[in-house]
């Protein structure tokens, strides 16, 4: 079984890599062409790096969404998922401002989702979760995001074509809704001085899955001229892109059913 779900892994990686490494890609990080050699490299290890994190964090996020929370198999799937993902999202922050369009959304998409990884795995870590100063730090790296999806929001909205970037005004909500979900979640960490342990796996998973939505969001809905027209005329994109916004959403309804019930009795 081990070996199947490996194997699996591995060609889905492959596929990525074959698909998004191509030479059709349009957003990847070029360099002029009469540079030396080594900045072509360097942009071509990013390239690559980007993508390989990217593809291994989609896949191993999906294996922990479907293993049995705190079984060996789900913390060795949340492992790769986070360095996978972290390696992705560095890269995309780093990369962003240099690419000929949508710098703005790709760079805070991209801060985004490294502090909720960072601050989904803090909480999984933490199991007498108590303030201390990293919450202090994720409430200003919240409020920082949260401004800068209001500001290119309306920026965007007052844009003569409607775009920043060429991206629309409604490119810029997630980031305002959940960076203010996560303000809300900070300042209730340093009012309260602590997390019951309910309160902290319901942090750990809507903070998680959103980042692996941003992941599974811009593979499927972003780079959808990089799959076959059958995959983009089926429900797979709606489906897989939405995968780890379902997996919130159940999980978060069974943790608030099962505090529910020990609450009653």
């Amino acid at each position: 079984m081990g070996f199947k779900t490996s194997s699996v892994g591995l060609l889905f990686v492959f596929i990525i890599l074959s698909i998004f490494a191509s030479p059709a890609s349009a957003n990847r990080l070029e360099v002029q062409s009469d540079a030396d050699w080594f900045f072509h490299l360097g942009a071509l290890a990013l390239l690559y790096l980007h993508i390989a994190g990217g593809a291994i964090g989609i896949v191993s996020g999906a294996l922990a969404s479907l293993t049995v929370k705190g079984s060996k198999s789900h913390r060795i799937a949340g492992k790769v998922f986070f360095w996978g993902m972290l390696i992705c999202y560095l890269i995309g922050a780093l990369v962003a401002p240099f690419l000929d369009s949508q710098q703005s959304t790709n760079f805070v998409a991209a801060i985004l989702a490294l502090y909720l990884l960072v601050s989904g795995v803090n909480a999984a870590r933490r199991r007498n979760f108590t303030a201390q100063t990293s919450e202090k730090i994720g409430l200003l790296v919240a409020t920082a995001i949260t401004l800068l999806g209001a500001v290119f929001m309306y920026l965007s909205s007052q844009s003569p074509n409607g775009s920043v970037d060429g991206s629309p005004p409604q490119a810029y909500i997630l980031f305002v809704v959940a960076g203010g979900l996560a303000v809300l979640g900070e300042l209730q960490v340093i009012y309260k001085k602590r997390l019951s342990n309910t309160a902290r796996i319901a942090r750990h998973l809507w903070r998680m899955c959103m980042s692996f939505f941003i992941a599974s969001g811009s593979l499927f809905f972003g780079q959808a001229q990089f799959f076959p027209s059958w995959f983009n005329e089926s429900l797979l994109p709606l489906m897989l892109g939405f995968f780890p916004f379902l997996i919130m959403l159940i999980y978060l309804v069974k943790s608030s059913a099962q505090a529910l019930k020990a609450t009653r009795f």
